[in-house]
This record gives structure tokens, C-alpha cells and sequence, in this order.
């Protein structure tokens, strides 16, 4: 009887990999959108996908990275500078798009654009922490699909979202988790509004990774910077050497769990776009399999013993 049970499994389980391995076919007409390609994952999204023969639309912040981007690319490649935070700017670019991709539609939107914000201790945050990272990450990721919703449709495209781990469980205080939670909704909600129109809609979930947004010395000055602006009550609770026992308690932290291969990102979002049976989700890196995903499914008690066991003890919390 085990036998067949483990020969049933095996079937399965290779039923599944030619399933995931099926791929779309020509590439070369198809037109994909990337926002967020000034840098990180968005950047080297749109080289990878401008090399596989994909015809590139990528959204830059800023001038200096839209250059730097065309002249690292082909012909094929065309920038167009983008604040997915500006509902004008964002309707501009849907037109300017729609001209691009004519009768064809889009078949890929790749919503990348996003910020780290602050992240610090909740009580040492103000309502424009909070509301920076969710008009980026969140309103500006719904703003972008809402624009572009009829030229995926008129597709039977993919929509791939960047979520987080952070999404699935808050490791700290500030409004990038509370972003990253809100994706996972939209993208629930949305997949299923989509599927009746053949348009099938991703989200990635990606661990730790090394990117101008998780940048070590760039968190330690933000922090710094709000610590300086804390009432002295506050400081007292934490305790004066708070923040040297937190640096260093994160630098050992991230040296065990921090990735360097973006490609691992850039994988998921290529399968997302070219695979006939696109997943729902994917994770990217060894700490979001082994770590943190496992985490978001286990009791709160559990959640709240593996993650304060990283943080820095209070020294004096009774001051209050």
C-alpha cells in the first residue's frame, strides 16, 4: 500500500514539473512594462528580458537612470520617465503605451516600483513614515494596474506583482510591511476578477536581498536621524546604546540571510511572463522557503518567539 502511495506522489510531483515547465511561444511581438528600472530588481529585469528578444517598455524615476538603462540595452528597449506616486503622470504613460503596443495590447505588466521607507521601532514613527512607503508600494502598484488594466486585457496578458516576505509577516515597525500586506490583497482580489478575461496575475514574494534599497549604511543613518528627534522619555525606554546594540545585532542578521543574486528574482518574473500555466506566487530566495514563509504559516506565538529573538532587548521599558 506504501508503495503505491509513494508511487502516486512521484506522479504527481512530475505531472507538476512538465505542467510548470510549458512555455508561451513567440516572444518577439510582445510587449512588456517595467516600472521601477533605475535600479535592483526592475533594472536588471528589464536587461534580461531586452536580451531575450521581449520588446521593453521601462518606467525610470529619474533621467540618470533611464540613460544609463538605454545605453546598457538594445533598440528594442524605450524609456519613459515615471512617479507611479502621480495619477497624471501614470495616465500619460498608459497613453503613451497605448500608442506603443497598438491592436496588440500588453502582454506583461511587471509592477517593480518601490521603497524601503523608514523602518524603525513603531512608537518612533510619524503618520509620513507610514504614508511615503504605501503611496509608493501600494496605491502606486494599484494606480499603475488600474491604468493599464484594458491593454492587458485586450492581451489575455500577465500581471506580475512584487510583493515581499514582508508581506507575510512583519519582522519590524514601519509602513513598507503594512504595503507589502496590502499587495497581497490586491493581488488576491485581482486574480480573481481577471480570470474570466484569460489575463493571469503573479505575485512574488522575495526574501532578503542585497539592493539599493536594503543598503546597511542608508537604514543606519534614517534611524539615526529619528533617533535624534525622540522625545527623551522614549530614549530612556530603549536605552542610550539601543542603537549600537540594534546595528550590530542586524549586521549579524543579514550576513546569514542576505542574497546577492538578483537573477533568482528576475527568474520568477520571466516564468510569471512566459510559462502557460503561470503560479500564483513565487518565492525567491533560500531564507523566504526555509524561513519566512514556513513563519507565515505557524501560530503567532511562534511568529513572535523567532522574531524577537532577533531584535535588540529594551533596557529599560518599565520607564514609562
Amino acid at each position: 500500500m506504501l508503495l503505491y502511495v509513494f508511487l502516486f506522489i512521484i506522479f504527481c510531483y512530475l505531472s507538476w514539473k512538465l505542467r510548470d515547465s510549458l512555455k508561451i511561444g513567440n516572444i518577439s511581438d510582445k510587449y512588456i512594462f517595467i516600472t521601477g528600472c533605475d535600479t535592483g530588481f526592475g533594472n536588471l529585469a528589464a536587461k534580461t528580458f531586452d536580451q531575450k528578444g521581449f520588446r521593453v517598455l521601462a518606467a525610470c524615476l529619474t533621467e540618470t537612470g533611464a540613460v544609463s538603462l538605454k545605453e546598457a540595452t538594445s533598440e528594442r528597449l524605450k524609456t519613459v520617465l515615471l512617479d507611479v506616486t502621480n495619477s497624471e503622470n501614470v495616465h500619460k504613460v498608459a497613453s503613451w503605451i497605448k500608442g506603443e503596443v497598438g491592436e496588440k495590447g500588453l502582454w506583461g505588466l511587471i509592477n517593480n516600483a518601490g521603497i524601503m521607507g523608514k523602518l524603525a521601532p513603531t512608537d518612533w514613527l510619524n503618520i509620513d513614515h507610514f504614508r511615503a512607503p504605501i503611496e509608493v508600494n501600494l496605491l502606486g502598484l494599484i494606480n499603475v494596474s488600474l491604468a493599464l488594466l484594458p491593454l492587458i486585457k485586450k492581451a489575455r496578458g500577465r500581471v506580475v506583482n512584487m510583493g515581499s516576505v514582508g508581506g507575510r509577516v512583519a519582522a519590524g515597525g514601519g509602513g513598507y510591511f503594512v504595503a507589502k500586506y496590502g499587495v497581497e490583497g490586491f493581488n488576491d482580489s485581482l486574480s480573481r476578477d481577471m480570470k474570466e478575461f484569460g489575463v493571469k496575475v503573479s505575485c512574488i514574494e522575495p526574501g532578503l536581498f542585497r539592493t539599493p534599497l536594503t543598503d546597511a549604511n542608508k537604514v543606519v543613518k534614517e534611524r539615526l536621524d529619528i533617533w535624534s528627534k525622540l522625545p527623551p522619555d522614549v530614549k530612556t525606554q530603549y536605552g542610550e546604546d539601543y542603537l549600537l546594540r540594534d546595528a550590530a545585532k542586524k549586521e549579524e542578521f543579514t550576513k546569514q540571510v542576505m542574497n546577492e543574486d538578483l537573477s533568482l528574482v528576475t527568474w520568477c518574473m520571466e516564468h510569471a511572463l512566459t510559462s502557460q500555466y503561470p503560479r500564483p506566487r513565487y518565492s525567491a530566495g533560500m531564507d523566504a522557503r526555509l524561513l519566512w514563509i514556513p513563519l507565515s504559516y505557524m501560530p503567532t506565538f511562534v511568529q513572535d518567539f523567532v522574531i524577537l529573538k532577533s531584535r535588540v532587548q529594551l533596557t529599560n521599558p518599565s520607564a514609562v
